[in-house]
């Protein structure tokens, strides 16, 4: 029986069908105007449920996010922001920013309890930065899938001064900021027309 258990696990999954890869990946757009419906603390929590299984390397889970949803996180934001994207932002109901956590590795024995993978950043530094920008932009992009899963849509951008907002976010310099992501439900104010994206033969091969 066990074996049986085993091989069924292994069975190929159906694909998903249309409705679900045009929310995710072929109709979702990036948004600039939201609804003014505001995202629940469940919501928020049910979007972290849906990211936190993407992969990462030795399962680091480097990012860390913060929601800014009150005035007051949403004042500390404002002055970071680029003049293009400060009124965007500021109106969305939701931003995240997507942070990393240069100290990730201090949770390595408990959420990669193969062998101990702590030292081989502890001892080589330099290990740090690629990990976390690398791992940490993967998360990011789960974040923005789970949202659409949720129903929700997203509009991530950089166009921040990162050391001002480090300032006012993260001043113990341990968590830096990655990008951000405004989440909500968008309209088609300032939605621009879709940009052509490169064909399979310009950008890739099989061999």
């Amino acid at each position: 029986m066990g074996n049986q258990a085993d091989l069924s696990a292994l069975a190929p999954r159906a694909a998903l069908d249309d409705a679900a890869l045009d929310q995710l990946f072929r109709t979702a757009r990036t948004y600039n105007v939201f609804r003014d419906d505001a995202i629940s603390d469940e919501t928020i929590h049910q979007l972290y449920e849906l990211l936190k299984w993407g992969p990462t390397a030795f399962n680091a889970q480097p990012a860390r996010y913060v929601f800014v949803r009150s005035p007051e996180a949403k004042a500390k934001l404002g002055p970071a922001l680029s003049a293009g994207n400060r009124d965007k932002t500021l109106a969305a109901p939701l931003t995240v920013i997507v942070a990393v956590d240069t100290h990730f590795h201090e949770h390595l024995p408990t959420q990669f309890p193969s062998y101990d993978a702590r030292p081989l950043f502890e001892n080589t530094p330099a290990l740090i930065e690629p990990t976390i920008q690398r791992n940490g932009s993967l998360q990011g992009a789960y974040l923005i899938l789970a949202a659409r899963a949720l129903g929700l849509d997203a509009g991530p951008m950089s166009g921040f001064n990162a050391d001002l907002l480090n300032q006012a976010f993260f001043p113990d310099g341990r968590w830096k900021a990655n990008f951000l992501v405004n989440l909500g439900y968008g309209t088609n104010e300032k939605l621009f027309p879709r940009n052509p994206r490169l064909g399979f033969d310009e950008v890739a091969r099989i061999e």
